[in-house]
């Protein structure tokens, strides 16, 4: 079995390498596969807001390793089983949405380590402890490898971007621009200043933090104003998005071409 942290994944988020991504939405190992043979730094599976649920999560893991590219997963909710099945599935780790309080990144971070820094149950015969390669000696070293992305989505999670980059275990301070933006009062405005002073907010607090700011952009055209703004762990589109407007370019042009020819 591959193992991404043989990589440095974790490694590379925390040194500032601007690190590009996809969502995986479509619940297809096929498409997760394509995805990561595209040259993606890393996958991750949304089990929040995409097709597929827990049952569906191995396969688009086990395809995504065979390119040796990380996939992590959105969990659908900040609770402890969650986390584990899947990181004992394999996830290479996990991105939690919808916090608000230092207390919930907290229980977080408590939810993908082992005892003594957390409450994740072990067992040995898992995916993520390599199918009983990780012994009991070791189990601790390789939960503290897990790289932990907690998502910034409303007002409450900006006011508290710089407790939340403290707390040892927060690798990643990810924006998910549609809901803050819903939440701030400016549904999709994301030239709004109020939207653009809390992205600032992010970026400072994670790097004072010595951590990194990561968002969810739509188009390619924003990724350079993002990355000069500070963004380093950045995803770039879904492969449900790529699918609606390639399905969607391509009808046009046909449709364009039959009134042509007539």
């Amino acid at each position: 079995m591959n193992d991404p942290f043989d990589r440095s994944f974790r490694d590379r988020t925390l040194a500032g390498e601007t690190l590009l991504g996809l969502f995986l939405d479509l619940t297809s190992p096929a498409s997760a596969e394509l995805c990561a043979a595209a040259g993606y730094d890393w996958l991750l599976v949304d089990l929040e807001h995409g097709a597929g649920t827990e049952a569906d999560l191995l396969p688009q893991l086990y395809a995504a390793e065979t390119t040796g590219v990380p996939a992590l997963v959105r969990v659908e909710v900040n609770a402890r089983l969650r986390m584990g099945r899947a990181l004992d599935l394999g996830a290479a780790g996990i991105m939690v949405p919808r916090l608000e309080t230092p207390a919930e990144v907290r229980d977080a971070v408590s939810f993908v380590r082992y005892h003594p820094d957390g409450v994740r149950g072990i067992a040995l015969l898992t995916r993520g402890a390599e199918l009983g390669r990780v012994g009991h000696r070791d189990v601790r070293a390789k939960s503290g490898r897990l790289p932990l992305v907690v998502q910034i989505e409303n007002p409450s999670a900006v006011e508290h971007a710089a407790e939340f980059a403290a707390v040892d275990g927060v690798d990643v301070l990810f924006v998910g621009p549609t809901d803050l933006t819903h939440s701030l009062g400016v549904p999709g405005d994301f030239a709004d200043p109020t939207y653009l002073d809390s992205l600032r907010r992010v970026v400072d607090a994670a790097t004072t933090a010595g951590k990194e700011a990561g968002i969810l952009l739509r188009r390619v055209e924003d990724l350079d104003r993002h990355v000069d703004m500070g963004f380093r762990f950045i995803g770039v589109g879904s492969d449900s998005a790529w699918v609606a407007d390639g399905a969607t370019a391509t009808t046009r042009a046909a449709q364009a071409a039959r009134d042509r020819l007539g």
